[in-house]
């Protein structure tokens, strides 16, 4: 896809998008060629860009993103298909929750342990904090190909989580953006790893109070220790940071 066949608005998405891409690769939270991250097209309800199904995340890019609708048709000239088990999952999200511009969806091997815990994930640490009574769960019901899925998948998650547990199965986060569905999972992810390295001890947890579990989760939702001055953004500054992974900064230009 050439960019200039679409909007400055839809093209920042995509360049976000596949940065995520490349981040969870990075981050060693894919999967092989499954799981996904889905972007709503700026300025629709029911247009969404995905994955091409057979590409690795390291080598996603802009262009090589599928614009598909609710329905599933795809909307450009791509080459690629999608994966149908992604398309019930993010379309069912998208379709229910417009305030999600972005849905990550991960396989960890952290994430799937505590998705397969009867306790779930426990506010034993501080990254696990920031979803202290603000994840929610839906039951395992086999790989995600049955339409009629999409309705119960969609009442667990509610009209204002921004994180899922999929019992048996892995994480899914909704973002505003790309830069917050991303940093939700890359917190959400180490809450589960820290959760998973304190339970392979064997020894009690030392317990938060829910007044400071609470306090927590204020915090981390105000954005306010981390804002840049006069952004309305909190995730700005890390985004930024995170680029950084796939992009390096160019050398200094000062010669000794």
């Amino acid at each position: 896809m050439s960019s200039k066949d679409v909007s400055p608005a839809e093209r920042q998405v995509r360049e976000d998008l596949a940065a995520a891409y490349r981040l969870v690769a990075y981050y060693g939270m894919d999967d092989s060629i499954y799981t996904h991250i889905s972007a709503r097209v700026p300025g629709t309800e029911d247009q969404f860009l995905i994955n091409p199904f057979g590409m690795l995340f390291r080598d996603i890019t802009a262009s090589s993103l599928v614009k598909i609708d609710l329905e599933g048709r795809i909307l450009d000239d791509s080459p690629f298909d999608v994966n149908p088990a992604g398309f019930t999952i993010h379309s069912a999200v998208h379709s229910a929750r417009h305030d999600a511009a972005c849905v990550l969806h991960t396989h960890t091997v952290a994430g799937v342990a505590v998705s397969s815990l009867a306790c779930g994930l426990q506010p034993c640490n501080q990254w696990a904090l920031q979803f202290h009574e603000r994840v929610v769960y839906h039951d395992f019901e086999g790989i995600a190909l049955d339409p009629d899925e999409c309705s119960r998948l969609v009442a667990d998650l509610g009209p204002t989580a921004r994180a899922l547990i999929l019992r048996n199965h892995g994480l899914v986060t909704l973002g505003r953006n790309v830069p917050e569905a991303f940093i939700l999972m890359l917190n959400l992810e180490r809450a589960c790893r820290v959760q998973v390295a304190i339970q392979s001890t064997g020894l009690p947890t030392h317990p938060v109070s829910p007044e400071v579990c609470e306090k927590t989760a204020r915090q981390y939702e105000s954005g306010d220790s981390v804002r840049e001055a006069g952004q309305p953004d909190p995730n700005g500054r890390e985004w930024r940071a995170m680029l950084q992974r796939i992009e390096p900064a160019a050398p200094s230009s000062f010669r000794d």
